[in-house]
């Protein structure tokens, strides 16, 4: 059983990994096999196995190990290192991770694994358990950039009171990944809007404001209580943290 705790340290695993341990491929091959019969492994998805505990019959790894090793660059992401870091309003089934190898969607364990745009490894690190994922201020950009195709705005909102400070470089440097101006927008209003609870400094506003876009943009799909916010040139809610207080509402379709 020795190989088997040797795996179990790695949680989950490839037939590479594998290959490493045993010296061949075709010992490799044959290790799959067998433990797959025995039980002792399950087939994530395509070579990539998770090894399940003897003692509970559970999967040994987690989401977010899983999530980081289904390609050799990929990493949490998005709303899942929210939930990740713990300043999640909810926990999803859907785990959101980004790999710059393309790769489909996939379900393991009640679970569905969702890829998004790779956008580099800025801001990425990995944990002593084997886990990587993006930074919070990292976390905070990639989110507000498609929070109405993940999560939506009451949630991200939630999220984001939930932190309890940001560094305003590796904000910069995580909008600057993306060089969109109506980002710089949206998240210049977003947080100046939650400023009472972030406190970031002015000149991080004024960088936002700088390198805004010209043209004026929606916060997302036109509603009929959009007011324009001329500092940010964006049709955004009057009052952003009402969305919060009123609990469930249209905004959570977004």
């Amino acid at each position: 059983m020795e190989l088997y705790k040797e795996l179990a340290n790695l949680r989950c695993f490839t037939h590479r990994d594998l290959v490493q341990l045993v010296g061949s491929e075709n010992a490799a091959r044959w290790q799959i096999r067998n433990y797959l019969k025995k039980g002792y492994i399950e087939r994530i998805r395509r070579d990539l196995y998770a090894v399940i505990s003897l003692e509970t019959g559970q999967a040994i790894p987690n989401r977010y190990q899983i999530a980081s090793r289904v390609t050799d660059a990929s990493y949490v992401s998005h709303h899942s290192a929210f939930e990740f870091y713990g300043y999640a309003n909810q926990v999803f089934y859907d785990v959101y991770f980004s790999s710059e190898k393309r790769v489909k969607a996939f379900a393991y364990d009640g679970l569905t694994y969702c890829p998004l745009t790779y956008r580099g490894n800025l801001g990425v690190t990995e944990t002593n358990t084997g886990v990587r994922v993006t930074s919070i201020e990292r976390t905070v950009i990639d989110s507000i950039a498609v929070f109405e195709k993940i999560a939506g705005l009451e949630e991200l909102l939630r999220c984001l009171l939930l932190i309890p400070v940001l560094d305003s470089d590796k904000l910069l440097a995580s909008l600057e990944l993306y060089g969109r101006g109506q980002l710089y927008q949206k998240t210049g209003y977003i947080l100046e809007s939650l400023q009472d609870e972030l406190t970031l400094p002015e000149c991080f506003f004024a960088e936002c404001e700088k390198r805004s876009s010209s043209s004026k943009t929606y916060l997302f799909e036109k509603q009929d209580d959009f007011i324009l916010f001329p500092k940010w040139k964006l049709f955004a809610p009057k009052e952003l943290k009402s969305i919060v207080n009123k609990g469930i509402t249209d905004y959570d379709a977004v």
